[in-house]
This record gives structure tokens, sequence and C-alpha cells, in this order.
């Protein structure tokens, strides 16, 4: 397949990676020139504990692509998916697609700027980090699921799905690509709270003086998801019925061990949230995954306000007028309802 991957950090650099050394035929686009430079002199290195190669594929800035691709992976951060979107949309065949492999609801963004029929769904959960300039550590296993934002399934789903199984055999095709995005929203929203402290992701969802934390934000979400009238689905430990408004604490420990457990066997210890404010030093995808859950719970009549106080912590905390600390965190304990 010949593929355009927009977006060549860590879940771009990764599958791209994976798909050239595979023999397909790959070209990166990236908006930082270091990054281009060193693919394209060297090759992007994917290093270990999984695997370590050098994939080779040609890469460039935006500004210097030419052609047209009938097969686009977006991979982008969320707050950059209209301005990608727009920029590659030159570049798509009238009977191409673009497939999000993003966290948040990015398809509703893209589908506004291409269509509906050229905007295809796409759900990942490993564990990958950009370190330098060409240099991608691919650090731990994930569901990769991919589906028609319609719930039907396509000759083009299934073309799509042989590719991918070429990054990882156990890719799989859903009817319900909107459940997994809405159960990734649920955990997402915990890996934000987690990334106000420094502890890793394993570490914070196992402590037990934050775990009310933890099982509220998901229970929001999911009251948001029902009232939607979306079915959630489960993924890598994560049970959205388990975060269900009426479920048993117990289900919900249970859920948490099992998402601890998950972490645990990760060389990627803290979230891309985390690393972005602590490493990286740049925003994070806050209003862009967190915003429109706050958003359409209102448009439901649900309200959100744990998932509005977490907002509203991680800008203090990039602006640096919080630390991540467990004493930030203990400001969105304080807002769990009585």
């Amino acid at each position: 397949m010949k593929l355009l991957v927009w977006g060549a950090g860590a879940i771009g650099g990764t599958l791209g990676a994976h798909l050239a050394r595979a023999g397909h035929d790959v070209t990166f686009v990236d908006r930082a020139p270091e990054h281009v430079d060193a693919i394209n002199r060297s090759g992007l290195r994917i290093e270990g504990p999984i695997t370590e190669f050098i994939a080779r594929a040609p890469a460039c800035t935006p500004d210097a692509l030419r052609g047209e691709f009938e097969h686009i992976v977006l991979a982008v951060k969320a707050q950059d998916t209209a301005e990608a979107t727009r920029e590659l949309a030159t570049h798509l065949a009238t009977n191409g697609y673009v497939v999000s492999a993003q966290n948040g609801l990015n398809e509703l963004v893209i589908k506004e700027i291409v269509g509906d029929t050229r905007t295809m769904g796409c759900f990942v959960n490993f564990g990958a980090d950009y370190l330098d300039p060409g240099v991608i550590q691919y650090a731990g296993r994930g569901a990769v699921v991919l589906g028609e934002i319609d719930g039907s399934i396509t000759p083009r789903i299934h073309e799509l799905h042989r590719t991918f199984l070429d990054f990882d055999e156990r890719a799989i095709v859903t009817p319900n690509i909107w459940g997994f995005l809405w159960g990734k929203l649920a955990y997402g929203a915990q890996l934000f709270a987690t990334a106000l402290t420094n502890d890793s992701i394993a570490d914070a969802l196992a402590d037990p003086s934050y775990r009310d934390v933890y099982i509220e934000i998901a229970r929001e979400v999911m009251r948001v998801t029902r009232a939607r009238r979306i079915t959630p689905e489960g993924f890598n430990g994560f049970d959205p019925h388990a975060f269900a408004p009426d479920a048993e604490r117990g289900v919900a420990e249970r859920s948490l061990d099992e998402m601890v457990a998950f972490n645990r066997k990760s060389a990627k210890t803290h979230s891309g949230i985390w690393r972005d404010i602590a490493v990286r030093k740049r925003r994070t995808e806050t209003d862009a995954q967190l915003g429109p859950i706050v958003a359409l719970g209102a448009e439901a009549g649900v309200s959100t306000p744990m998932v509005s106080r977490l907002i509203a912590l991680m800008h203090e905390v990039e602006n640096g007028r919080r630390p991540q600390s467990h004493e930030t965190l203990d400001v969105l304990k304080a807002s769990l309802p009585a």
C-alpha cells in the first residue's frame, strides 16, 4: 500500500516505520525540520524493548510535499488536527481517505473538512515516545482497532486492516469505532489526572489514596457516553462497564488493577501528557481531548465537574502556576462529589 503518514512522532513514526519495513510505500510528513532531516539522512530508528531496526522512507515538511495519496494516516497532536487536515486535503485523492491514528474525537474535526466518506476511524493504545530527531521508542504493545465512522464494514477497511497487520498481527476491525474512541476518552481522562503528579501511570492508578478520583473521572465520561447513545468498548484492562454510574466499586477496582498490570509491562512508564509538560515543555492535548467531553456532555444535559476541574488544573500546571505533585492532585480530589 502507498501511504502518507502525516506526523512522524511517537504514533505515526512507529506505525510508518513498521509498514515501511514490511515493504509498503511510506512517505512521512512532519513539521519539525530536524526530524525530517534525520529521517532522510539516517532513516527512522525504532528502539526497543519490543524491536529495534532502522526504516528507510522519504520524509518532508508540509510545504515541500508534492503529489496525491489515497491513504493518509494522520498522527499529529489532537489540537493540530484541523490545521493538518486542511494542509493535507490538497494531497488527498478524490477516492482517498484520512485515517486518524490519534487520541480524542478527531474524526469529528476531520470529517468537517474532507467529508464523512473520506474519513476513517482508528484507535491505538500502544506505547511509544519520540526520543530525538530520527529516533522513536516503541515501548509496549496495545490495542489497534480500525473502523468506518458510519459502522459499515467495507472493502477498503479490510484492505487497510491487512496493511495494519504488518504492524500488529492482533489489529482488528470493528463496526463500533466510536465505542473504542469514547472508551479511550475515559481512560485518557484518567491519564491526564495521573499527569498532575510525577508518578508513573501504574503507580498512580495503584495508589489507593486517589482511586476515587480516577473512578469518578471515568464515570463522568461514561455518563456522557451513555447520554450520547454510544456503547463503549474495553481494551487493555480498561472495562467501561466497570465505570458505569451503577457499577459496584469492586468492579471498578478490578479494572484499575488490570490497567496497572498492563502498564507495568510497558517500558513507557509515563503518559505522553506527562512527557509534554515535564520533558518537552509544550502544551498538552487538554482542550482537544477533554474539552469535547464537557461540550458534548452539556449538549446532552450531563454535567462534568471533575473533568472541567481537571482541565483548569492542567492549564495551571502547563503555565507553571502549579507543580506536578500530589498536592495538585489533592485539589482535584477535593472536587469529588460528597
